[in-house]
């Protein structure tokens, strides 16, 4: 390992070790009104073994990086100091903010995503990521509503870490913003290539929640990335892209909850 990789005390408890990369740097802003992070990032590891991935982010040449890894049996790894800047977020925006990796807490989640089966996340890891983002939370006071997918902050690139994921799990436990999802009925919807106020409606209420999309009123390329991506987080019954009632209802249910409104999140 390089200097740069150089072992360090792991910040959670609940590390059973370190796994030092050298892939970080300084986090851009801190001591100039950005001391702490204030997004929670959740990944999966997208690659058909574990072994590979954590690989893949300890290597000088791949240029990634993640601050954690919790494995399928529930151990945790820590691989770069929280207080330092982790690669894991890539290009990604959120609330209008678009270095995300300065304002991040990553974390992979063992799992080789939707190119290679996509299967369920085993109870224990669900329960020991579950813990370790609470214990991150007990460190930087990250709102609710900024515990994010991958895909959240990257719609057009990401789909991680999926509709499988059980955000219900974690919500249980205090960690992130949720609401019941309105079950996909049949009836109006929109799709990409149509236009009106209704869309320009829509567009208007994922950019207030954090999306970085276009408010034209043109159910555009980047809208329907978007409407998928939220669905993956927030309404996962259905992943299509669609805006049916069910998305416009879960969605304005989740902005009307949000924390800092002070109403309840149900």
């Amino acid at each position: 390992m390089t200097d740069a990789a150089a072992t360090f005390p792991a910040d959670s408890p609940l590390a059973a070790e370190v796994l030092p990369s050298p892939n970080h740097g300084e986090r851009v802003g801190a001591g100039v009104g950005l001391a702490r992070p204030d997004i929670l990032l959740l990944h999966y590891t997208g690659m058909e073994s574990t072994a590979q991935a954590v690989d893949w982010l300890r290597s000088p040449e791949r240029q990634v990086s993640a601050h954690y890894v919790v494995f399928e049996d529930g151990r945790i790894a820590q691989l770069v100091p929280e207080a330092r800047r982790a690669w894991h977020a890539g290009v990604s925006s959120w609330g209008g903010a678009r270095d995300i990796n300065s304002r991040s807490i990553g974390i992979e989640i063992a799992n080789p995503g939707h190119d290679f089966g996509y299967p369920p996340f085993p109870a224990i890891q669900i329960e020991a990521v579950t813990a370790l983002c609470k214990d991150i939370l007990t460190r930087h006071p990250i709102p609710p509503d900024r515990v994010l997918a991958h895909s959240d902050v990257a719609p057009a690139r990401k789909n991680d870490p999926g509709e499988k994921f059980p955000w219900e799990v974690l919500h249980r436990f205090g960690v992130g913003h949720l609401v019941e999802e309105t079950p996909p009925v049949d009836g109006r919807f929109f799709m990409r290539g149509e236009h009106g106020q209704p869309i320009e409606a829509l567009q208007a209420m994922l950019a207030l929640y954090g999306y970085e999309v276009p408010v034209s009123g043109t159910y555009c390329e980047q809208t329907e990335a978007v409407v998928r991506a939220f669905q993956r987080h927030f309404r996962r019954s259905r992943v299509d892209g669609i805006a049916d009632v069910s998305t416009l209802q879960t969605l304005y249910r989740l902005c009307m909850s949000r924390p800092e409104t002070g109403a309840s999140d149900a």
